[in-house]
């Protein structure tokens, strides 16, 4: 199934309409659909390098407002949406202990389901299930999406297809790897 799904959302991105098509794939994978903006940003990059900060855009406004839609769905329906959604992940387990400690590090799980290969969708319904301040997770949403996918089609408009495979293979273990290594460095700074 979702090799279908990625399938169709590759040919979306040849078409006439692929703009509009990355607004609603973006908007929906923050909240409830299982293939990242990627699988669209990439080949409409490639094919139109002119156009790679425009689809940065259009993909970062979306994936934002797509969030609002995630977290009014932890806010406001959790036990109907948001809880089947997580399940289907094979998050609802953690699900408890999570949200003891989340909106602690409300910040930081945005930024790190932003920018790495973690679900986003996920940290947007617990957000509002959390009841996370609502500035914090725009604007932490607005800093992670940003860098994901400025940093996306800056690549390709810089380097064209010979780095679409690092990116689809390897920028969200180095995102991953950055992300540990800030926080890595926020802990040593605290505890020495």
């Amino acid at each position: 199934m979702i090799r279908s799904l990625y399938d169709r959302t590759m040919r979306l991105a040849s078409h006439r309409h692929a703009m509009p098509a990355l607004a609603v794939v973006s908007f929906v994978e923050s909240s409830v659909f299982p293939i990242p903006p990627d699988a669209l940003m990439i080949p409409m990059i490639l094919a139109r390098p002119s156009r790679a900060w425009l689809v940065a855009l259009v993909a970062l406004v979306a994936s934002v407002l797509g969030g609002l839609l995630g977290y009014a769905i932890g806010a406001f329906a959790f036990n109907e949406i948001g809880q089947p959604i997580l399940a289907s992940l094979g998050k609802a387990d953690a699900m408890a202990e999570f949200s003891t400690r989340f909106n602690d590090f409300g910040f930081w799980a945005v930024l790190i389901a932003g920018v790495t290969p973690f679900p986003y969708k996920v940290i947007t319904i617990m957000s509002g299930w959390t009841g996370m301040p609502i500035a914090t997770f725009v604007l932490t949403s607005i800093l992670a999406r940003g860098l994901r996918f400025f940093i996306v089609a800056g690549l390709l408009w810089k380097f064209g297809a010979p780095v679409r495979d690092f990116i689809e293979r390897r920028l969200g273990l180095l995102f991953t790897l950055f992300i540990g290594l800030l926080l890595g460095g926020f802990l040593l700074v605290r505890y020495l």
